[in-house]
């Protein structure tokens, strides 16, 4: 499996939202810019593990958690494109 950071930014993008979170204030949670987060959620910018975790923390999650959840959409699409 090829680390997706599409796939990355839209898994946070999509936890964000079911958590009923703006970028403000995931953002302000994990203390980086609203700026970066986007760039993140759009798969343009590369966090660090650093900014990772603290993404993942901000959500209420363990950073593992957060990368299964994106393996399984990989996964997922991987079966669907086959």
């Amino acid at each position: 499996m090829l680390f997706d950071y599409t796939v990355l930014g839209n898994t946070i993008r999509d936890v964000r939202r079911e958590k009923g979170l703006s970028q403000e204030v995931l953002s302000g949670l994990a203390g980086i810019a609203r700026t970066h987060l986007t760039m993140i959620e759009n798969g343009t910018m590369h966090p660090t593990i650093e900014t990772l975790c603290k993404i993942a923390q901000a959500l209420g999650l363990q950073t593992s958690e957060l990368l299964t959840m994106m393996e399984t959409r990989i996964a997922a699409s991987n079966k669907q494109g086959r």
